[in-house]
């Protein structure tokens, strides 16, 4: 994610202190909200402090994990061709890393320059150009206000307005980064303070939804100060319950958006030709590039990989309609492995580093099982996972995230496949410990 997304103005949306892990507290993060270059260092400064490196086989696409049951191992095969055996897998590949474009008619033909931000071109100069950036959500809001400036004419194609509130963001002054490096107990409470202070927006999607009325109200007054124009502020408007979809973060979007040369094109596209997009009202739009921010795969979990486990069992296929597993973490069928930021474990109001870290404890333990007690194989039982899953479905339905709109959370037929329903800190309790009558031991 912040190796790859490398387009001007990339950022995160949670706060510095919490978007880092607990065991490894950075006291100089020099913004309130990471920016890409600083997280990415951040991230090579843990790998290299905690000898990481050479454990590490840089440039190995993993292409399928087969379970061999008569050794009671996986067998990974990387893309060059080579073969790694282990006891146990675990998959850590994320969620939101596989760049999704869609099938837009004539695209093949298209003269110009055309990338998703998250190949961003370095090489391309901005200076002059007729722009179309297509998608409007958390990475557009970002590079719009950033190229803005620069291009001749810039085309943003819409297809439902984001709620977009201000971002609280700062840069650190120098004493308070020197307090923070000083007294670790400060920085721990900044930490503390942050993820309260997030979690009690779970409040108002999980408990109390009327709560965001008041977000909606912020929302107005950010638009309204941002966006001069009452037309534009109009077109600009959600047309969806908040809270369905992501809530985005910004300062600057709504003042690039009110730019004489930014045009919000809200009509579908019909055809894109070679140095133009039709859209469906018979507007020609001459471009010289075009910017696809419409983010990612994220419910195709695993995508490209091929998991096979138990009797030949192919993941993708019992994931037919839609992922799923237990915790987020096991899934029946498959011995001896575990998912990191798996089903049903993003979360819409807090970090998912602390969901991560309560992963990494719980599959820890489990390992630790398997190599103490001298067993071979830990598998969840299809009935428990069932179980947690039903009810799980049962929580979202009845949630902010799956009705009234479509999103990333969901899947083609429907299914939340993302998010976890409740509070953070309760999957915190539930991943404590394994309950090992929940598992089969081999």
């Amino acid at each position: 994610m912040w190796r790859d997304n490398r387009y001007p103005g990339a950022a995160c949306d949670v706060p510095s202190h919490l978007y880092s892990f607990s065991f490894e507290p950075r006291a100089d993060w020099p913004h309130k909200y990471g920016h890409q270059a600083d997280i990415l260092a951040y991230l090579t400064h843990c790998t290299r402090k905690h000898k990481l490196e050479p454990h590490i086989r840089f440039r190995a696409e993993v292409s399928s994990a087969r379970w061999d049951e008569a050794s009671s191992h996986w067998i990974v095969q990387t893309s060059d061709g080579h073969l790694y055996e282990a006891q146990s897998l675990i998959t850590a590949t994320g969620q939101l890393n596989r760049p999704y474009c869609p099938s837009l008619p004539g695209l093949e033909n298209f003269a110009g320059v055309a990338f998703h931000s998250a190949e961003w071109r370095q090489d391309y100069d901005f200076s002059g150009k007729r722009v179309a950036v297509i998608g409007t959500g958390a990475s557009a809001i970002q590079f719009v206000p950033a190229i803005a400036p620069l291009v001749s004419k810039l085309y943003v194609f819409q297809r439902s307005a984001p709620y977009v509130l201000p971002k609280p963001d700062k840069t650190y002054p120098r004493w308070q980064r020197m307090v923070f490096a000083r007294f670790a107990g400060v920085l721990r409470l900044s930490r503390l303070l942050v993820y309260l202070r997030h979690e009690m927006r779970a409040f108002a999607f999980i408990t109390w939804r009327a709560a965001l009325r008041i977000k909606r109200w912020a929302f107005f007054r950010h638009l309204r100060r941002g966006v001069k124009n009452p037309e534009l502020r109009e077109r600009l408007i959600p047309n969806y319950r908040m809270g369905c979809k992501r809530i985005l973060l910004s300062n600057d979007f709504y003042p690039a958006m009110d730019r004489p040369n930014v045009e919000l094109v809200t009509e579908p596209i019909e055809e894109i030709r070679p140095d133009t997009i039709l859209t469906t009202n018979a507007t020609e739009r001459k471009l010289d590039c075009i910017i696809f921010g419409t983010g990612f795969a994220a419910t195709d979990f695993l995508a490209p990989m091929k998991i096979i486990g138990l009797r030949g069992q192919d993941l993708n296929r019992c994931w037919r309609d839609g992922a799923q597993a237990h915790l987020g973490m096991t899934v029946a069928g498959f011995p001896n492995f575990f998912m990191l930021y798996g089903p049903n474990t993003n979360l819409a109001h807090n970090s998912i580093v602390y969901m991560i870290e309560n992963q990494i404890r719980y599959v820890v333990a489990c390992l630790a099982r398997l190599c103490r007690d001298e067993i071979r194989t830990l598998e969840i039982k299809k009935a428990i996972q069932d179980r947690f899953n039903a009810r799980l479905q049962k929580r979202l339905q009845k949630g902010q995230w799956s009705k009234g709109c479509t999103s990333w959370y969901l899947t083609a037929t429907g299914r939340n496949a993302t998010n976890w329903p409740g509070y953070s800190f309760e999957y915190r309790l539930k991943t404590h410990a394994p309950n090992w009558a929940d598992y089969a031991v081999g």
